[in-house]
């Protein structure tokens, strides 16, 4: 059963090699930006709580996140495995996910850390013409990132469950580093 973890920093190209990689496992995947930008799109209390928080380029607060990721891992067709896409984001998070995962009475899930340096993350970033895609934005997502969710590398690497994959190199090259990984 594939529980699988994609980190990276912004523009990494987690989701898109986590919708791949789910469709080949037929798993879900579980994307917080997906579901943090329908909230927006909808105007929910989440969606609207959420909205200062991204368009500063800040991390939505834990328990908003939380919440959110724990109603999703309830529902059923998770039973077959899934691809967890944005969360966890700092370590409390992570130690958040593991006992969440222990009170389902599920394994712990293995952890890939795609790996872009952060020029090319802005040039790609810059080149999807998001609205909240700004130079400015961007940069603050990437200090974050570096502030915040990096030390989860440290975290997943002493708990052996962290695996690295070149993010830097052609989508089909990345796509097949993957299911290699996953195959092992």
């Amino acid at each position: 059963m594939a529980r699988l973890i994609f980190l990276g920093p912004p523009g990494a190209g987690k989701g898109t090699q986590a919708v791949a990689l789910a469709e080949k496992l037929q798993i879900p995947h579980i994307s917080t930006g997906d579901i943090l930008r329908q909230a927006l799109k909808a105007r929910s209390p989440l969606g609207i709580k959420a909205q200062g928080y991204m368009d500063g380029g800040e991390l939505v607060p834990d328990d908003l996140v939380q919440a959110m990721v724990e109603e999703r891992l309830h529902q059923d067709d998770i039973n077959s495995g899934w691809i967890l896409d944005g969360f966890p984001r700092t370590v409390s998070q992570a130690e958040f996910l593991d006992a969440l995962l222990q009170k389902l009475g599920h394994s712990s899930a293995q952890v890939i850390n795609l790996d872009v340096p952060d020029d090319i993350l802005i040039e790609r970033l810059l080149g999807r013409g998001r609205p909240d895609d700004t130079e400015d934005v961007i940069r603050r997502r990437l200090e974050v990132y570096h502030a915040d969710t990096k030390p989860l590398i440290g975290f997943y690497s002493d708990r052996h469950q962290l695996v690295y994959v070149n993010g830097n190199q052609p989508l089909e090259a990345v796509n097949t580093d993957l299911h290699q990984v996953v195959a092992d």
